[in-house]
């Protein structure tokens, strides 16, 4: 599969229904608290021009704008998390604020030095070319303009029950080490500011979706759920062998917070 077919594939994935159900409406580990944790370390304002990149259904953005009064326009590929981004932006009177649109990582569809500071939650390791997504942030933020990122991070040992497109969908198939991230920024032009473990949010996403799996299990048996898509003993495995990988150390959660330098 191409690197485009897969970014598409994984946007599609995640604006299934099936991502809803076992994900929640925040489909990254730690959900809005981590994103919390990520404005503090961006040093949001009400002033701050935000870029939320990969927005999904919207969830980090419109926190971001309820809770500090910012400006947010995320960005997606998926046609369907936009469209749902958008009505839920204008169900609550927000849509003069936070706005959605269809766009890509690597082109994203803004002039230079147009954000203050980028948010990109575990999509990241999903981007086929990172060094170019990581110069595409660069050049969007205007000097001194931050990107806070949280990701899957993977240790460079292979994972062999973790391979294939499920693993992209999962966002694990390209998942590197923390430092690499914070190295593709650094070649883009960004100092380092933080970076932190967050592990803990991982663990309790994967117990989370395997609850979830064993009751989906019930539901279907009791003709009560209607998620075609959602093959549950594939995910069962799959999140089985996610499980053991975080406890063995090969996979976790991190945060990356880089500062674009002055020109």
């Amino acid at each position: 599969m191409q690197p485009l077919q897969v970014k598409q594939c994984c946007a599609n994935v995640y604006g299934s229904e099936a991502a809803r159900f076992l994900l929640g409406d925040s489909f990254h580990p730690g959900g809005v608290e981590l994103t919390g944790r990520l404005a503090q370390l961006a040093k949001l304002t009400a002033r701050s021009v935000v870029l939320d990149v990969a927005s999904g259904k919207g969830t980090s953005a419109l926190y971001l704008t309820e809770t500090i009064g910012c400006r947010v326009i995320g960005v997606d590929l998926s046609p369907t998390n936009v469209e749902q981004a958008s009505a839920e932006a204008t169900a609550r009177s927000l849509n003069h604020q936070v706005s959605f649109l269809l766009g890509d990582a690597e082109r994203l569809p803004f002039e230079m030095e147009t954000f203050d500071a980028i948010i990109c939650e575990c999509a990241f390791c999903t981007f086929p070319d990172k060094q170019r997504s990581s110069d595409e942030f660069a050049r969007v933020l205007r000097p001194a303009g931050v990107v806070a990122i949280s990701d899957l991070t993977r240790t460079r040992a292979p994972l062999p029950e973790l391979d294939g497109l499920l693993a992209w969908i999962a966002c694990i198939g390209d998942a590197q080490p923390l430092e690499q991230y914070g190295a593709w920024l650094t070649a883009a032009g960004f100092a380092l500011e933080t970076m932190e473990r967050h592990d803990h949010c991982l663990i309790d996403m994967v117990n989370s979706v395997r609850s979830k799996l064993l009751v989906a299990d019930v539901l279907k048996g009791l003709g009560k759920l209607n998620v075609p898509e959602l093959d549950t003993e594939q995910a069962k495995k799959f999140a089985h062998a996610v499980s053991m990988a975080v406890q063995a150390g090969q996979l976790g959660y991190g945060v990356v917070v880089a500062r674009k330098g002055y020109a």
